[in-house]
C-alpha cells in the first residue's frame, strides 16, 4: 500500500475543485458563518473530568476494506450517545472511507454530544463545509499539510468555533503543532502511510507534549487495559474505530473499555 495519505489527499483535491464550481466558495462560506455556533463543544468536552472516548462512525478503510457491511449509522451513532460516549467521529472521506458529509449532518441534528468531521482537509472550503454541515470539530492532519498551511486553518477554526483536533504522528510533527497554536492533538498510533500500527507511540509522545495541549490517543485501543495504560499516563480522549463498529453490543463493549462491569 505505497503512501495511500498522499492517495487521499491527491483525491481530495481533484474533487475540490469540481465541488467549488457547484457551490462557490462565498456561498459556502456564507453558509458556514450563518450556522449556528458550537461555542467550541468538541474541545470543552474533552476538558471535562475522566477519559472521554470519541467513538467512531466508519463503514470501511484502506487497511481492512468494508468494516460494516450494514451500516445504520444513525442508530450506530445513538447508540454511542446512550452508552456515554462524549463525542462522535464520522468518517466523510468517500472513496477509501466509503463516508459521506451525509451522514456527518444528519447524526449531528441527531445526537446532542459533539460530533467531528473526520477527514483529510487538503482546502478551507472543508472547513467551511464542516461547520455549514453542523460539525463541532474538524480533523487537520500534519502529514499532509505544511505549518503556515496549519496555523491558517487552525485559526479559521477558532472564528467558526470549530475544535481544530491536529494530528500528529512523530515529535517534529507535535512540534509543528504546538507552534501552529494546536490545543488539541491527537497522536495517531497509526501510520498513515503505510497503516501499520503501533500502539505504544502515542506513550512515547505523552511527556513530550506535556500539558501544552490536550491530548487524544487514536488507533489501536481493543481492551480495558489499553485504557488503563492510557489513563495512566495522563492522556485526556481516547479516539476508538474499527473495535468500536466491529462491536456487537456497543453499550457493554464501551462499558468494558471505561472498566465498568
Amino acid at each position: 500500500m505505497s503512501d495511500i495519505l498522499e492517495q487521499i489527499a491527491e483525491h481530495n483535491r481533484t474533487i475540490y475543485l469540481d465541488k467549488k464550481l457547484d457551490i462557490p466558495v462565498s456561498k459556502m462560506m456564507d453558509m458556514a458563518y450563518a450556522a449556528s455556533g458550537t461555542d467550541f463543544a468538541f474541545e470543552k468536552k474533552l476538558k471535562e473530568d475522566g477519559m472521554s472516548f470519541i467513538c467512531e462512525c466508519k463503514k470501511a478503510s484502506p487497511s481492512k476494506g468494508i468494516i460494516a457491511p450494514e451500516f445504520p449509522y444513525l442508530d450506530i451513532a445513538k447508540s454511542y450517545e446512550q452508552a456515554g460516549a462524549s463525542c462522535i467521529s464520522v468518517l466523510t472521506e468517500p472513496k477509501w472511507f466509503m463516508g459521506s458529509l451525509d451522514y456527518l449532518e444528519e447524526i449531528a441534528s441527531e445526537v446532542q454530544i459533539p460530533v467531528l468531521r473526520k477527514d483529510f482537509t487538503i482546502d478551507e472550503y472543508m472547513i467551511f463545509e464542516a461547520r455549514a454541515r453542523k460539525a463541532s470539530a474538524v480533523l487537520l492532519i500534519c502529514s499532509i499539510l505544511d505549518s503556515q498551511t496549519l496555523g491558517k486553518y487552525i485559526r479559521l477554526c477558532d472564528e467558526l468555533e470549530l475544535t481544530a483536533l491536529v494530528e500528529a504522528h512523530d515529535k517534529n510533527e507535535c512540534d509543528m503543532a504546538l507552534g501552529e497554536g494546536a490545543r488539541v492533538i491527537g497522536v495517531n498510533n497509526r501510520n498513515l502511510r503505510d497503516f501499520t500500527v503501533d500502539p505504544t507511540n502515542c506513550l512515547r509522545l505523552r511527556d513530550y507534549v506535556g500539558d501544552k495541549a490536550l491530548f487524544v490517543a487514536e488507533s489501536g485501543v481493543k481492551c480495558r487495559e489499553d485504557v488503563a495504560e492510557l489513563e495512566r499516563s495522563g492522556v485526556d480522549a481516547v479516539l476508538i474505530g474499527e473495535s468500536m463498529m466491529r462491536a456487537e453490543d456497543k453499550t457493554a463493549f464501551l462499558n468494558s473499555l471505561k472498566g465498568i462491569s
